[in-house]
């Protein structure tokens, strides 16, 4: 929310999770149509006052009967009836405006709205993205997804183990615990590049109150994931075009991004692809995570003064669904991650590596024998590709390692030659008297 004044955003910043909470009465009645009359029969207690209250939901905790400590997400009363309301105000509006100014054209963005928000209305559907979530990162120790408990979730009720832990942008926590900020950014981009070039199952809302960071014996902290409402289940080809996409980011191959810039339905906007995942021009000599020179940033000024209004919308118009899904989650995560203090070189290296890792194949063993040496050839030679791509990745990192230390030394080199000076002014101002 960088370009959002902050009166604003400091405003909205509250729906994440310090909302307005409901009266527990109506919190009360809900779980009472939803999970049975006699509410003693499943919890031992249930805390009124709500733990996180978002613009949907808000979460309350409770104990039940065999003493497991659990959290109830309950849904507003009357929701559902106010959002259709509220859709049908966003459509009439949409539509008046295009009536009035053609190329201003909106109704797609409130067709998508609706579509996501039917989603994340249905608990029952974010309680079969979490177990999925959870199953692909079961072998992830630094990944935790609440446990789901099945029997006590509806449509307006999900119930989900109580998992302790800080919001992942709470500094002073995260200090005060002896973490380093850094590397708890590190843990979110690789979970969340995992999610969007291997699994293709991608959380859609990674705001700062959807990831807890948690302390952990076995690694110092975990992050938790919640909120599994908005998930995009990317179409394989767009996967693994996406992949492809990454890979010719990284190295500018400026060829390879027009063709998939084509593929993906923006035509003529694809030089602009570089821009947005990496801050560098299509043509740029920048390295990576650089972003642009004096020269590169005049020149891109020019350019963007022609575009218009009308430009942008029909931009955003032509991309597939999975990509504005994607768009949305890495321009969160790229905030996170400077809230936390790292360089979104570390992102873009990341995000690389796990795209190399989202393009292995494997030979379908229903094939013939000669698709199947045909496919086992062209994984030796795919392989051989991703060792070299991986060891200009590698050098990369290098450098990159290279110059963040060669930055520390030279502040570590000012900071020492600063303490001498004050010690021998010190000293000379003693002699002195």
């Amino acid at each position: 929310m960088r370009q959002v004044p902050k009166e604003y955003s400091s405003t909205l910043v509250s729906l994440q999770d310090q909302a307005v909470p409901c009266s527990f009465e109506a919190i009360k009645q809900v779980l009472i149509n939803n999970l049975g009359s006699d509410l003693k029969q499943i919890f031992l207690s249930i805390d009124e006052q709500p733990i996180a209250a978002a613009s949907l939901a808000q979460v309350h905790r409770a104990l039940l009967k065999d003493q497991q400590e659990v959290v109830l997400k309950v849904q507003y009363p009357g929701l559902k009836d106010r959002m259709r309301m509220d859709i049908a105000t966003m459509s009439l509006l949409s539509k008046c405006v295009t009536w009035f100014f053609p190329e201003y054209r909106f109704q797609w963005l409130v067709s998508e709205f609706a579509e996501v928000i039917a989603l994340e209305l249905d608990f029952i559907q974010e309680a079969k993205n979490s177990v999925r979530a959870a199953i692909n990162f079961k072998n992830n120790s630094r990944i935790k997804v609440p446990k789901i408990f099945q029997e006590l979730t509806t449509s307006h009720v999900l119930t989900m183990e109580y998992c302790k832990g800080r919001r992942v942008d709470d500094l002073d926590y995260i200090r005060k615990s002896g973490i380093d900020p850094r590397k708890v950014a590190k843990v979110l981009v690789e979970a969340f590049a995992e999610m969007i070039f291997v699994h293709g199952f991608v959380h859609g809302d990674p705001h700062p109150g959807n990831i807890l960071v948690s302390l952990d014996e076995k690694h110092g902290f975990c992050l938790v994931l919640l909120d599994h409402g908005i998930y995009k289940n990317l179409d394989e080809e767009f996967r693994v075009n996406y992949c492809q996409l990454w890979k010719a980011l990284v190295f500018l191959d400026s060829h390879k991004i027009q063709q998939l810039g084509k593929h993906f339905g923006i035509g003529k906007y694809s030089k602009y692809l570089p821009l947005i995942f990496t801050g560098r021009t299509i043509d740029s000599k920048a390295a990576l995570g650089d972003g642009m020179s004096v020269e590169e940033r005049t020149n891109l000024k020019q350019e963007v003064k022609s575009l218009t209004f009308g430009d942008v919308s029909e931009f955003m118009e032509s991309l597939p669904s999975e990509f504005l899904t994607v768009l949305r989650t890495d321009a969160l995560i790229r905030s996170l991650v400077s809230k936390l203090g790292s360089s979104q070189r570390v992102r873009l290296l990341v995000y690389a590596n796990y795209a190399l890792d989202g393009l292995s194949s494997k030979p379908d063993p229903g094939s013939s024998k000669y698709f199947v040496l045909k496919a086992v050839w062209t994984k030796i030679i795919s392989r051989i590709n991703h060792l070299q791509v991986r060891l200009l990745l590698g050098l990369l990192q290098l450098f990159s390692w290279l110059r963040d230390t060669r930055k520390s030394l030279v502040i570590w080199s000012k900071q020492i030659s600063l303490l001498i000076s004050r010690f021998v002014s010190h000293n000379y101002s003693v002699t002195l008297t």
